[in-house]
């Protein structure tokens, strides 16, 4: 078997010291790395960084009439439609670029790996910083379309900062799992855009969930992308709290513990087999 040992073995109290102290001697690198991707992303753009907002409005514009004028979502007092979906499609776009830029940033980054020590999962942890810094900027499109749309915000806007960070463990522990698997099976990169298709699907990004019956509604409720989507909509848009108990608080809860426990699979498997990469890339 290519992963050798099971998860019975904790990893001992001294490699994690060894570790924090690694993180700390290269927090410039991964400073670095992260300017680094940024730069590169825009790199042969005319527009540079603008793209960061004006793609995401622009989809939402599209999707908006499409999915109005063909299967007649409308507006609901006080949530515009447009609304609705660039919320959801900015959230799932982090997810969607983090993971599959930190699925490759091991191969992609073979030639320093070969020639120098770099801790190894300073390039998916950079991967997926400088996409979230990216969707940090992507927020004032929502800002801006909050304030023209009319929607009138209320003090638990504050708690959006909840869901924003259960998506950056949920997407990096996603992103340890992709980037260990695929320097041994280079396939998945392919498989995984048929995967965040039916993520994308089932994660209500431009339909209201109220109309799904039985078994379609219990399959978008265990999608934790879903869950946070919900939650980050809960306090921008319906203007709830997500902390005073009930359905949002389940779906809080549900997904911060299964990104932790992805967080935690994904670190033990990069940990098991990051002395095999050099092998593979």
């Amino acid at each position: 078997m290519i992963w050798g040992k099971t998860l019975n073995n904790t990893i001992p109290e001294d490699i994690v010291n060894k570790y924090l102290k690694n993180f700390t001697r290269y927090r410039f690198l991964l400073k670095e790395l992260v300017k680094k991707g940024i730069k590169l992303k825009y790199r042969r753009s005319y527009l540079g960084i603008i793209w960061t907002l004006l793609e995401p409005l622009l989809t939402t514009i599209v999707l908006t009439i499409v999915f109005s004028s063909l299967l007649g979502y409308n507006s609901r007092p006080g949530q515009p439609y447009a609304v609705y979906i660039l919320t959801g499609r900015l959230l799932y776009g982090f997810f969607n670029e983090s993971t599959k830029v930190a699925m490759r940033s091991i191969r992609a980054n073979s030639a320093m790996i070969k020639k120098v020590y770099v801790p190894k999962y300073l390039y998916p942890l950079a991967s997926v910083i400088y996409t979230f810094v990216i969707f940090l900027l992507s927020l004032m499109v929502l800002a801006g379309t909050e304030v023209v749309m009319g929607v009138k915000p209320t003090i638990h806007i504050l708690e959006c900062i909840l869901p924003i960070i259960v998506l950056f463990l949920f997407s990096f522990g996603v992103s340890m799992i992709l980037a260990t698997i695929s320097v041994f099976f280079r396939d998945l990169e392919y498989l995984w855009n048929v995967i965040t298709m039916l993520i994308m699907y089932c994660s209500a990004i431009f339909y209201y969930t109220d109309r799904l019956k039985g078994l379609a509604a219990k399959l978008v409720r265990v999608n934790p992308l879903y869950c946070i989507i919900s939650n980050f909509r809960s306090n921008v848009l319906f203007g709830r709290s997500i902390l005073t108990g009930g359905d949002e608080s389940q779906m809080f809860i549900y997904a911060l513990v299964v990104s932790l426990i992805l967080d935690v699979v994904g670190i033990y498997m990069f940990y098991k087999k990051q002395d095999e990469f050099i092998l593979q890339i």
